[in-house]
């Protein structure tokens, strides 16, 4: 494809530059970049959660400052400390390369080249006859994995580049398939739940049937050379996917995965009046009307596309919402305002944008405080009694704060504090608290998530995993309520199997030896999963998924063996949640 062509020239245009610049560091500066820094600083560098890299704002820059930083992080910052992969002339080399680099990989979304990667992988028609469900989900033949597909939580492993289909019931791992590097979001299609789709930073869509044995993948196509949202619209019919390069955003059939139409961002006018590229954030469908909305990180402004008219049209077009927009949710308000709200993170003025589909204008700025970074993740929407008012809330990423408001008030109610700066805030009807990780905190502390009583507004209890205990805490008084083994052990090596027209990774049987010098876990993104009875939290460094008891926060046990496990998506919670 010539996407991949053109990208293909570039890095070898950035490896002529990195070997000359180098010195006594062999590190491919291109490709170190494309894996570990271009999702917080982009693909042409010019920043987003992370700070802007491109020569002129780095000109004036210490390089020793520069270099230390890469090496040891930054404090309340997501900028991680990268010397377990850098030495000092790696980090010096970096800075170099940065300071010197020439943008070759900006590219413009072209429908031909995005058709011409259409890929059928599997016959859909067919297996749906061979496996029916029923409208509500049940499997309807004998020796299914599952009763219902609803059953069903998928998982990402970012670094093996796999989508995992989990029993939701039972915590056990059905199938793992190759999906794109780093694979970051999961939807399902709520009118056709069988149904359900991935996207990579890779920019690899990939549709999968999760009723037929195995949860094969029936097709994908190459939306770009970087993605990261997706929605599918209620109907069923149609999937939005959004770029970071090439700008934009793709519009597909949902049940073949075929082009249906592209919506540049190359050229758009930014909150500034500039006019220049723009990366595709936050994307959701809605219940409230026939919309998809596709946020505008570098343009600070949002399009709202109505999927019901011929050639799709933008209806809508929100501008000067904030600098740097990033995740979105929608309000949960019950009755006729029901995902009314699209609420979108703008991390480059710390607010959270609030777009009305019915005026198609900006209802309101609720602002998160002072270099907040507002990170909502799959956000967080639920009614208070107390002050019988519904509520949303974020994370922040630079320091401990869970943000709530109230809707369509729009108004602070509090900021709940926690131990760091977190990326993900989530609850459920069944569990009593919202649970907010503290992921991009000190590694003291970002172990820990904070179960906040969506009533009081007050944490309750804070679940905190060591190296090798496990620990549910009263917040309040101190006491431990339950303590389980968090013994690490080292991954099950597994090799890929054919399965049909894909490669998939088997599931290990055991897990290996407890190791030697286990790694602080580094707890993330909190789903409730088994029709509300548990929560599942991925623990980014030791390779396990930890299953909880929603109700009472209670430890349950291990998902193990998996690869930087991050983002869940439980297909039955997911039901119930508009636009997720």
């Amino acid at each position: 494809m010539k996407l991949n062509r053109i990208l293909g020239l570039a890095a070898a245009t950035s490896l002529v530059a990195t070997l000359a610049i180098a010195g006594t560091s062999k590190m491919d500066f291109a490709k170190m970049y494309e894996k570990e820094c271009q999702g917080c600083h982009g693909p042409i560098h010019q920043g987003g959660v992370g700070s802007d890299l491109r020569p002129k704002a780095l000109k004036k820059k210490n390089r020793e400052f520069l270099a230390e930083t890469i090496l040891n992080g930054r404090e309340n910052t997501a900028m991680p400390s990268w010397k377990a992969k850098f030495s000092k002339d790696d980090a010096t080399g970096m800075v170099d390369w940065l300071m010197d680099w020439k943008n070759t990989v900006e590219l413009t979304l072209s429908f031909d080249q995005v058709h011409k990667s259409w890929t059928k992988l599997a016959d859909r028609e067919g297996l749906a006859k061979v496996y029916p469900v029923s409208a509500d989900g049940k499997l309807k033949y004998d020796g299914g994995a599952v009763k219902n597909v609803k059953d069903i939580t998928f998982a990402t492993e970012r670094d093996a580049s796999l989508v995992d289909f989990i029993d939701s019931t039972t915590g056990k791992v059905l199938s793992r398939h190759k999906a794109g590097f780093a694979v970051h979001v999961t939807v399902t299609n709520k009118f056709e739940p069988r149904y359900a789709y991935s996207i990579s930073r890779s920019g690899k869509l990939t549709m999968f049937d999760i009723a037929a044995p195995g949860q094969p993948a029936l097709a994908s196509v190459q939306v770009g050379q970087e993605s990261r949202g997706l929605a599918v619209s209620p109907d069923g019919k149609y999937i939005l996917a959004g770029n970071y390069n090439p700008g934009g955003a793709v519009l597909c059939d949902a049940h073949t995965l075929e082009p249906l139409k592209v919506y540049d961002t190359s050229r758009v006018i930014d909150i500034d009046g500039q006019i220049g590229p723009s990366r595709v954030a936050g994307i959701a469908d809605t219940p409230y009307g026939p919309y998809f909305a596709m946020a505008l990180k570098d343009a600070g402004r949002v399009y709202i596309i109505d999927y019901s008219k011929p050639d799709f049209p933008i209806v809508g077009d929100v501008p000067n919402i904030g600098k740097i927009l990033h995740d979105c949710f929608e309000n949960e308000n019950k009755g006729e305002n029901f995902g009314r709200y699209f609420m979108i993170a703008s991390q480059g003025s710390d607010l959270m944008g609030i777009v009305d589909f019915k005026t198609k204008k900006l209802a309101a700025k609720v602002y998160t405080g002072e270099k907040s970074k507002p990170h909502p993740g799959q956000g967080s929407s639920w009614f208070n009694k107390k002050l019988d008012k519904q509520l949303n809330a974020t994370n922040s990423m630079n320091f401990g704060s869970v943000v709530i408001w109230d809707s369509p008030g729009w108004k602070v109610i509090k900021k709940v504090k926690t131990a760091g700066g977190g990326l993900f805030v989530g609850t459920g009807e069944d569990t009593p608290w919202i649970w907010s990780d503290c992921v991009l905190g000190k590694p003291k502390n970002y172990n820990k998530v904070y179960l906040i009583n969506k009533q009081t507004l007050e944490t309750d209890r804070i679940i905190e995993v060591g190296k090798k205990e496990g620990k549910l805490i009263d917040a309040k008084t101190g006491k431990v309520l339950q303590t389980w083994d968090a013994t690490q052990h080292k991954r099950v090596p597994v090799n890929e199997k054919k399965f049909g027209k894909e490669k998939i990774m088997p599931v290990p049987d055991h897990i290996g030896k407890a190791v030697k010098h286990p790694v602080q876990p580094r707890l993330l993104h909190a789903e409730p999963a088994n029709h509300g009875k548990w929560t599942m939290i991925s623990e980014w460094t030791t390779g396990r998924i930890g299953i909880y008891e929603s109700e009472t926060g209670k430890f349950v046990k291990y998902i193990e063996n998996l690869t930087t496990p991050t983002f869940t998506y439980s297909v039955e919670h997911r039901q119930h949640i508009p636009g997720a």
